[in-house]
């Protein structure tokens, strides 16, 4: 069941708006008695009216960025019949304003739509001030404080509250007025303060640059709205910059001119001429850049582009250098160490260590058993003891712990490592203040994009030597570029790929079945003879598939294994979207594990409940957390508008305005677990995912759980993702940075 039939009707409702088409509109004014149900993201609102010249509260249905009890409101729509909900009002246009009725003053005060306000403070600034109190709000702040229990921190947090109310209702008045949905309004009063409505105006092409989840469709309707023409030069380059960002999403630096050529003309409905008028104008003003990748004519989004050729020059720079150690004897080093750990080395695994000690920059890549953790915590253990200065760092919170736990030393993500600055988003360890360091590690490196690897290769010494250690059989990085792919295939640096399977991790069938599905054989789906790590659960559509996981999580698998079905068990999902995709399986993972109560938020599509799994999708550097991490709500304060979550321990405050960055985790894409293991994970794979069966997504996924694997599907879907070895194609030029000399813009352009 993709979404509840609740959700369902409330999505579709806007539909009947339209079919009362030639009816002669009503209208409707009232008070707002109760928000029934209201839709942050969509704005679709479920209201209940005491509404002038009707004896019985009116049930309205519209659309309304913001709305609160006590609102008064005015709608123009028309009356409907619903075989459900009997006799409903349906707005096509609902407008707001501030109650003026006390009992309406208060309802809307108490709402939770200020912060720093509940019922009892809205009961009692009432009863102080009586209508006087907006006015006063805004006027004589300061007064707020002759109200019991109000001190200056809560004068100064509801103060700044209602300002940030009245700019952000401006907002949606404005977007109101030019037909765009209003859910991204505190997203754009965050990014653009008080000058929003003038920024919008002046280059509404900005909202898609800026703003997350307004693309470039919605910047044009109000660019359309506002005069601008389809043919402007403005429109025409903000779409090539839109086709290539949406490059960016896809994992590419750039895109072949063949390509962006057609993607804009159909995006923009413009001729080639213009298009390629637009691109001249931004290779002109350095927005991008042309050049090659294999002979193919490219245009980059110029960061992207300078990201990959920094990146390139910054390793042949290091590896020119002297290496910061004194020669080592690995002839004396390789007993020591075995002596010092009581583990045998094997052959490829002295080679390796042979190489990094008389390297200055290296990779090791290889899947898992294959002893990529004893190769390096064996380095790092000679080199402490000659006085070598380390630092070891990783992607994401959780691989820096799990390092960490490998190697007994301190591991650091690489946004903490380089002092992220929160004010600006750059970070304070570069060039100029670079990392105190003779040999950086850097593990999980398949997940470091362009930018993030151009960032950290700047804060690094030139004396010191760069360990890049990762596998790369998983999948590329979610940002663009395929920087360990890239760095491999140029044979620029030295690299140890390690194949061997160590025969303790060969008793492990995840192990052994992820090497199979490497190779590209099916992984061994019968039911195995006693205890395994390894089971297939067959389910032939959708609905079994969804009924099975569930039965896995919330009773099979914690009866059997001793798990927490929360904590312990991770469903990873090829997709998001469909019936067994990450969002609909959440719904009904919360329902089944963390049925909510009273006390719960729903904002962006989503509820929140105290004991909830979250996840945060985006980076957030002053609350310090970051894309993929996964936490657990504690707490929901519908008075204050706040929920905390605990992440690794570390306690976070959201705006319920901020929630739009938090997704339900019980379910998440495989792509978002890179970097992360997992005591259990639960593996939906069907024919239904065939757009992303691919062996390294099936791969990755499978290599996330440590104590067990369960695919739940077909083997069908299986056997094609393991056959499927093609991806898509990365379009990067970091290999020919790394590797060969290259054409000149101008020479490709003619």
């Amino acid at each position: 069941m993709e979404e509840s039939r609740k959700d369902r009707g409330m999505r579709e409702a806007p539909a009947a708006f339209v079919a009362a088409g030639d009816q002669r509109h009503e209208v409707l004014a009232g008070l707002v008695e109760r928000v029934t149900y209201h839709n942050q993201d969509s704005g679709f609102c479920v209201l209940r009216l005491k509404a002038r010249g009707h004896r019985d509260l009116v049930t309205t249905i519209g659309h309304a960025a913001m709305i609160s009890a006590g609102e008064w409101v005015t709608a123009s729509g028309d009356w409907t019949n619903d075989h459900t909900h009997g006799l409903q009002f349906r707005a096509r246009f609902l407008k707001t304003s501030a109650p003026t009725s006390l009992d309406g003053i208060e309802k809307y005060l108490g709402s939770g739509m200020i912060r720093g306000i509940g019922p009892v403070y809205a009961k009692r600034m009432v009863k102080m001030f009586g209508k006087d109190v907006f006015d006063l709000i805004e006027a004589e702040p300061a007064r707020l404080r002759e109200v019991e229990g109000i001190g200056p921190k809560r004068a100064d947090k509801i103060t700044s509250a209602w300002a940030d109310q009245k700019v952000i209702r401006e907002i949606m008045v404005f977007l109101h007025s030019h037909g765009v949905g209003t859910a991204r309004a505190v997203r754009i009063f965050k990014t653009y303060g008080v000058d929003s409505v003038q920024v919008m105006s002046e280059n509404p092409y900005r909202l898609a640059r800026d703003i997350r989840g307004i693309g470039f469709r919605t910047a044009d309707l109000i660019a359309e709205k506002l005069g601008i023409e389809k043919t402007a030069t403005i429109r025409v380059r903000a779409g090539i910059s839109y086709a290539l960002t949406e490059a960016m999403g896809n994992g590419h630096c750039g895109l072949p001119l063949a390509e962006l050529i057609p993607q804009s003309t159909k995006l923009l409905e413009v001729s080639d001429d213009l298009i390629q008028t637009a691109i001249d104008l931004e290779l002109a003003e350095g927005t991008v850049i042309a050049d090659t990748v294999s002979d193919t004519p490219c245009v980059f989004l110029s960061g992207l582009y300078h990201a990959e050729k920094g990146v390139a020059d910054r390793f042949r720079n290091l590896v020119s250098g002297p290496r910061p150690w004194p020669e080592i004897d690995a002839d004396k080093a390789l007993p020591w160490i075995e002596k010092k750990t009581g583990l045998t080395l094997a052959p490829s695994q002295t080679e390796a260590i042979r190489l990094a000690l008389r390297s200055k920059v290296m990779v090791i890549t290889g899947g898992p058993g294959v002893g990529k953790t004893t190769i390096v915590n064996s380095i790092l253990q000679i080199l402490a003891a000659k006085a070598v200065t380390l630092l070891l760092c990783a992607p994401t919170g959780r691989a820096a712990k799990r390092m960490k736990e490998a190697t007994g030393m301190e591991a650091k993500t690489i946004h903490r490592m380089l002092e992220i600055d929160p004010k600006t988003f750059g970070f304070k360890r570069n060039e100029e203040s670079p990392l105190e360091c003779d040999l950086l590690v850097v593990d999980e490196s398949s997940m470091v994009d362009i930018s993030l690897m151009h960032s950290l290769l700047k804060a690094v010494p030139d004396h010191a030597a760069v360990l890049i250690v990762g596998d790369i059989d998983q999948l590329p990085s979610v940002g663009p570029g395929q920087v360990l792919a890239d760095i491999i295939g140029s044979d620029a640096i030295p690299v140890v790929r390690l194949t061997e399977v160590f025969r303790q991790a060969a008793q492990s069938q995840i192990i052994t079945n992820a090497h199979r599905i490497n190779q590209g054989q099916i992984p061994d789906l019968a039911k195995p003879d006693g205890e395994s790590d390894f089971y297939f659960v067959p389910a032939e559509d959708p609905d079994q598939a969804v009924a099975r996981i569930l039965d896995l999580v919330k009773n099979r698998i914690p009866k059997r294994f001793g798990l927490d079905p929360v904590r312990d068990i991770q469903v990873l999902c090829p997709m998001n979207r469909g019936g067994v995709g990450a969002r609909s399986l959440n719904i009904e993972l919360q329902a089944a594990l963390n049925p909510s109560g009273d006390n719960k938020v729903e904002r962006f599509g989503s509820t929140f409940a105290p004991g909830d799994k979250v996840m945060q999708i985006e980076n957030d550097y002053d609350k310090e957390v970051y894309n993929g991490d996964i936490g657990y709500v504690e707490g929901v304060d519908l008075a204050e508008g706040e929920l905390t979550a605990s992440f690794d321990g570390r306690t976070v405050t959201y705006l319920f305005g901020e929630l739009d960055t938090l997704v339900l985790a019980y379910a998440a894409t495989i792509h978002k677990s890179q970097g992360s293991e997992y005591p259990a994970v639960v593996i939906p794979v069907l024919t239904q995912h065939y757009a992303m069966l691919q062996r390294n997504l099936l791969y990755t996924g499978i290599t996330r759980g440590k104590r067990l694997v369960v695919i739940v599907g077909q083997r069908k879907a299986v056997a094609i993702a393991v056959k499927n070895v093609s991806g898509r194609r990365r379009w990067s030029k970091l290999d020919e940075w790394l590797g060969r000399s290259q054409a000149t813009a101008s020479q490709i352009m003619e």
